[in-house]
């Protein structure tokens, strides 16, 4: 049985860890962090990646902990729907419903899954060394881990990329973000996304009594925050957008708040050399604005697994999963930037030109625009 190390116990570290054990290979995952943890954030679960943990068994898990999200719409700071897709439309038409939930929540619900894999908490992997007959990683303490395989799903900064491909600056978008969740009533809450000039701001339900939301605003990388902290400066950013955007702003603690620049990176040619290979973030780091990055890593995880399975030369295996993945999680990669440029237009007439188009297209139009990553599913 082939021995397979994964470096990183995130959602796609893991999710491959399910997936590959399922195939019925011998898997050791390796996180850098002393303990598994996601603080102040929330996430989409297109049915693209829905499918895989279905098929992975994790169906009803998901449903136990995430909310459907009502309606998928676009919205002007006044509140004025410009795009829309209501769940049941893109539940026939895809075959789940756009699930939202909160990122420590879907970590626990991983690790459970995981069962007696073995997993290695605080083991900071600073590179790794290859032969004909397998690969050793090493770590920041001088452990290492031999095996017949290595899976970099370490992050966009990731150390077993940055060997193979080198150490490169990630690409800044532009944009800076704010998230948190908070308490807040749900039950009438107005889902999606707002567009502004040069601003966005997106509440989606987590639950029946909290709020996921997240805030951007263009300007320079690297700034620091505001010496009255986050809070003052965005409900200035938001003070005239539609209710209750203001208000979930007021309900959240300052210490909540977490901000972060937008960076992606720009993609590659090729994810692997030998018997080591890239997965999720440290593959294709992505842009948010598609809701895509765990759902790719999801999908690069059940792809890998039965590539895996199919043949014992593992090299051979690693190429065609490349070759399956490469060419699309790239183009999510490209799409993703563009609409986060699209979304963040500060030019006023430029706003007003995005939004009436928007408003005009066919919900049709809307669907097919979507078919290709949404409706995917994996042979």
């Amino acid at each position: 049985m082939p021995k397979i190390t994964i470096i990183g116990g995130g959602i796609g570290g893991l999710t491959t860890a399910i997936a590959l054990r399922q195939a019925g290979l011998d898997v050791e995952v390796y996180e850098r962090a002393s303990e598994l943890k996601e603080v102040g954030a929330g996430l989409s679960l297109w049915p693209n990646a829905i499918k895989v943990l279905r098929q992975l068994g994790l169906g009803q898990a998901l449903a136990a902990i995430s909310v459907v999200a009502p309606l998928v719409a676009t919205r002007n700071p006044r509140g004025d729907i410009l795009a829309q897709l209501p769940s049941a439309t893109i539940e026939q038409r895809f075959g789940a419903a756009v699930r939202i939930v909160h990122r420590a929540e879907l970590l626990a619900m991983l690790t459970e899954a995981l069962a007696d894999t073995p997993l290695h908490l605080g083991h900071e992997c600073t590179g790794f060394d290859q032969d004909g007959d397998g690969v050793t990683a090493r770590f920041a303490g001088g452990q290492t881990a031999r095996s017949d395989a290595l899976i970099g799903a370490d992050g966009i900064h990731s150390a077993v990329r940055a060997q193979m491909f080198g150490r490169t600056p990630p690409r800044y978008s532009g944009y800076t973000a704010w998230r948190a969740i908070t308490p807040f009533p749900t039950a009438h809450l107005p889902a999606g996304e707002a567009w502004g000039c040069g601003s966005r701001f997106g509440l989606l339900p987590v639950d029946h009594e909290r709020v996921y939301w997240f805030a951007t605003k263009n300007a320079p990388a690297g700034q620091p925050p505001q010496p009255g902290g986050h809070k003052p400066e965005l409900l200035t950013l938001f003070q005239n957008w539609f209710d209750p955007l203001p208000a979930v702003i007021e309900a959240t603690p300052e210490e909540a708040i977490l901000r972060n620049d937008i960076i992606d990176r720009l993609p590659l040619d090729a994810w692997g050399q030998g018997r080591v290979t890239l997965l999720g973030d440290a593959a294709h780091p992505m842009t948010p604005n598609m809701g895509q990055g765990a759902c790719q890593a999801i999908e690069d995880a059940l792809v890998l697994a039965r590539c895996l399975k199919a043949t014992p030369d593992i090299p051979f295996a690693l190429q065609l999963y490349q070759t399956k993945r490469l060419k699309r999680a790239n183009k999510v990669v490209t799409t993703s930037y563009f609409i986060g440029t699209v979304g963040q237009l500060k030019n006023p007439l430029a706003c007003r030109l995005r939004d009436f188009l928007a408003k005009t297209m066919p919900a049709e139009r809307q669907l097919k625009q979507v078919d290709w990553v949404v409706g995917y599913d994996i042979e």
